[in-house]
């Protein structure tokens, strides 16, 4: 088995956090347990580029007990837990490349190491296995039976792709499922995105002025956080119907040109790219501190920073001091990417279990019904949503209510009137 990883001496701990993160996803255990026995994915190659974390390991995991051949790559250079990586090669004979701080050309060979494997699956956490076979290995894209989606800003690229009609295989956008962005985006997000600001800065956030560009479920859930942590929060927006949404929820919401010259930290969750531009860092206070939780670090136009920067030193393991020009610092964390997997460990794992699920469920959709999918994006069955949250309940012992069967009626029908 071929694998690129840091060191394969890391796996005895990275089992022992597998395992731990394991206890927290009982949908996904459920998943697994019918996987063994049906084997829905048996022969499939599947190649996965998601964060080579504790959470991804159980997915991986699922897969391969589903009969899949897995073979894994990071989503992005500073995600990777390298000691899961080394336990998923060691303990799960899983083929990952993933190294954590791979600079740029590591990072594309193992997208390339991922996919010569040839795979009839791919999943992504971003569209970088897509992108890759529809601009360098377009001769594989015939090989693809479907892919699956992680993320909102993969779904975005893909449903761009389909609009110009030049998607080249079906890809279910698990991103979608009501069980993913509502738990996932929102607490998942909120909750790692500050615990991965407070482990890399040691701040007290209460009292602080705390600026989130962009109102999306991501954007909601770090508010909420941040908020609930004693911080002022001030919304940056340019959907009015989300500006109008954060006012109700009752957050200052200013243009960034105003916030900027208030805020104390600084957090980015848009999807799109130069939302913290040079003429805002230059406006910044003296000792602002700027992060992203978007998926990727373009969010932050780091090459202007970089022109009005005098001077730069490494003032803490995630935190980049800049002096600029004007004589202010600016502090940016964990080189503009994923806050909360670079400095954390991203989303909790009993959040990641309803993700992860999606994932494995779409995969198994994928292997029953791709000869009848069109070269489409697609949202996850909702009867898919339905039983992840109904697992989901289950495992928490929580009970709810059911429908009488006169109120079956009185919903499907347009006669009984008021």
């Amino acid at each position: 088995m071929k694998y690129h990883i840091k060191n394969i001496k890391l796996a005895g701990v990275g089992k022992q956090r597998i395992e731990w993160a394991e206890r927290s996803m009982p949908v996904l255990r459920l998943i697994r347990q019918r996987f063994q026995t049906e084997k829905p994915l048996r022969g499939i190659r599947l190649a996965a580029c998601l964060h080579i974390t504790t959470e991804t390991a159980n997915l991986l995991i699922t897969l391969k007990a589903g009969g899949a051949q897995v073979y894994a790559c990071a989503s992005n250079p500073l995600s990777t837990q390298d000691d899961v990586a080394a336990s998923l090669v060691k303990d799960y004979q899983i083929a990952t490349y993933s190294i954590k701080g791979e600079n740029r050309d590591t990072y594309y060979q193992h997208l390339r190491q991922a996919l010569d494997s040839h795979p009839q699956i791919t999943m992504d956490d971003g569209a970088d296995l897509v992108s890759q076979l529809h601009s360098q290995r377009q001769e594989q894209a015939s090989e693809i039976l479907g892919s699956t989606e992680e993320t909102t800003t993969g779904v975005i690229r893909l449903r761009a792709m389909e609009k110009d009609q030049v998607l080249r295989f079906p890809v279910i956008a698990v991103n979608d499922a009501k069980t993913k962005h509502f738990f996932d985006n929102r607490y998942g997000t909120g909750q790692s995105t500050m615990d991965g600001i407070i482990r890399a800065t040691n701040l007290l956030i209460a009292g602080t002025v705390v600026v989130v560009l962009g109102y999306g479920w991501c954007g909601r859930g770090v508010a909420a956080k941040a908020k609930g942590l004693g911080a002022r929060v001030i919304i940056c927006e340019v959907d009015p119907l989300k500006a109008l949404e954060a006012v109700m929820d009752g957050y200052d919401v200013q243009p960034m040109a105003q916030a900027v010259q208030s805020g104390d930290i600084f957090i980015t969750l848009t999807g799109d790219i130069h939302v913290i531009r040079k003429e805002h860092f230059l406006k910044m206070k003296n000792g602002a501190i700027v992060a992203n939780s978007g998926h990727f670090n373009v969010e932050l136009d780091l090459e202007n920073l970089k022109s009005i920067t005098k001077k730069t030193k490494q003032a803490r393991e995630f935190v980049k001091e800049h002096l600029l020009n004007n004589g202010k610092k600016v502090f940016v964390l964990g080189e503009g990417r994923l806050i909360n997997l670079t400095a954390a460990e991203g989303h909790p794992a009993s959040v990641m279990d309803m993700s992860f699920a999606n994932q494995a469920l779409a995969a198994e959709f994928v292997v029953k019904n791709h000869s009848q999918l069109e070269k489409k994006v697609y949202s996850v069955p909702d009867e898919t949503d339905q039983e992840i949250a109904r697992l989901k309940l289950k495992a928490l012992n929580i009970q709810i209510d059911q429908l009488t069967s006169e109120q079956r009626k009185y919903l499907s029908s347009w006669e009984m009137g008021t």
